[in-house]
Formats: C-alpha cells, sequence, structure tokens
C-alpha cells in the first residue's frame, strides 16, 4: 500500500511549470538584456558615422574651415543619445592620393552594460574637399 502513493508522488506534475519558469527566466531576461546592450552600441556607433560624415561635408565646403566640422559634428551629437558618450571631436584635412580630404574623428566612450563601463571607440567621417 505504501507503493502506491509514493509512486504515485514521483509522477506527479503538479508545480512543475513554477519550478521551469524559475530556471529559465535568468537565462531569457540575460538574452533580453544583451539584445538590448548590443542595440544601444550600435545605435550609438551609427549616430557617430553620421555625424562625423555630416561634419566633414561642411567642413569640405568652399570658404569653410574645420572648426566648421566641429561644430556641426557637436551639434548633430548633442540632440541624440550618443551625445553624452562623446569625448572628443577633431577636424582636418590631408591628402590621400592626389585628393584633398576633410577628415572629421570622432572619439567617444561606450558603454558595456547599460551606460556603465565605457570602452572607447573612434569613427571617421570624410569628404572631399572644395577648397
Amino acid at each position: 500500500m505504501t507503493r502506491a502513493p509514493l509512486r504515485r508522488l514521483l509522477h506527479e506534475t503538479r508545480g512543475n511549470a513554477t519550478t521551469e519558469f524559475v530556471l529559465v527566466a535568468p537565462l531569457l531576461l540575460a538574452v533580453a538584456l544583451g539584445v538590448l546592450q548590443l542595440t544601444l552600441a550600435l545605435h550609438v556607433r551609427s549616430t557617430m558615422t553620421a555625424a562625423a560624415a555630416e561634419g566633414a561635408r561642411i567642413g569640405a565646403l568652399m570658404g569653410s574651415d574645420t572648426s566648421a566640422g566641429i561644430a556641426r559634428t557637436r551639434a548633430i551629437l548633442q540632440q541624440n543619445i550618443a551625445g553624452s558618450a562623446v569625448r572628443d571631436v577633431q577636424a582636418y584635412r590631408q591628402v590621400l592620393g592626389e585628393a584633398r580630404v576633410m577628415t572629421v574623428i570622432v572619439t567617444a566612450d561606450v558603454p558595456l552594460i547599460g551606460f556603465f563601463g565605457p570602452t572607447t571607440m573612434r569613427i571617421g567621417g570624410h569628404a572631399l574637399d572644395e577648397a
């Protein structure tokens, strides 16, 4: 008689969903947070690339100088979430092959976990110099 209740207890499945949820939920949460972190890093990188390219275009215009490119790059970045991560913006003219090029370099701290633990990222934008 004692074997029947014990066998029934071993084959009972009530409460399994709660236990499985407790075991699986942290894994799902870690994956979701990883996807969010990757999305944030890619957004910051994309914004920095677009701002550097636009700053290089403005700085490369006839009658413009490097300070105009830096100002435009900073203005674009300040309107976005990437603005708080920017550490430095540099602009200079250089010769690549036979072409004169305006280059804007943006250096920023990209967060590793949320907005904590920055790592440095350098992004450059180039435009043909009209001067």
